[in-house]
């Protein structure tokens, strides 16, 4: 398995909004409209694929401020979930930051993932509330 960054507008990056929607928009009954997807254009979108070409999973950041970033849309297909690929795509995006200088990132993350930011070391800010319907929290890890 491999992780490298895609370009807004690419075909890559048209499957892994293929991939965002079937893993977490469709389940919720919601689709991306022309405008959420034009608010990517200066987000970093990364990728994770295995030796044959295979988009197994991707996610976004944003520039939050100068020392933070937030990590959001991370979807891994249903068939290699629980794989190692989310852990891999969320170590990369932290390499990444790091790079850059960035030395915290954010994220809001589904109540059911919760568990999964934890075992990476970000912990919970705040209290549960409601985004797109399903209960989220905020989760931060400093870098």
């Amino acid at each position: 398995m491999y992780t490298i960054e895609i370009d807004f507008g690419t075909p890559e990056y048209d499957e892994a909004v293929r991939l965002r929607t079937d893993v977490l928009r469709k389940p919720l009954g919601l689709e991306f409209t022309p405008e959420q997807l034009a608010e990517e254009y200066d987000q970093r979108h990364l990728a994770a694929y295995n030796a044959s070409g295979r988009l197994l999973g991707c996610l976004s950041l944003v520039v939050a401020d100068d020392a933070s970033w937030k990590m959001r849309q991370v979807a891994v297909s249903e068939a290699v979930q629980r794989k190692g690929v989310g852990k891999t795509l969320v170590e990369a995006s932290e390499h990444l930051a790091l790079l850059a200088g960035v030395n915290s990132m954010v994220l809001h993350a589904r109540e059911t993932a919760v568990p999964f930011y934890l075992a990476l070391g970000y912990v919970t800010v705040g209290e549960r509330f409601e985004e797109v319907g399903i209960p989220h929290f905020k989760m931060q890890k400093v870098l």
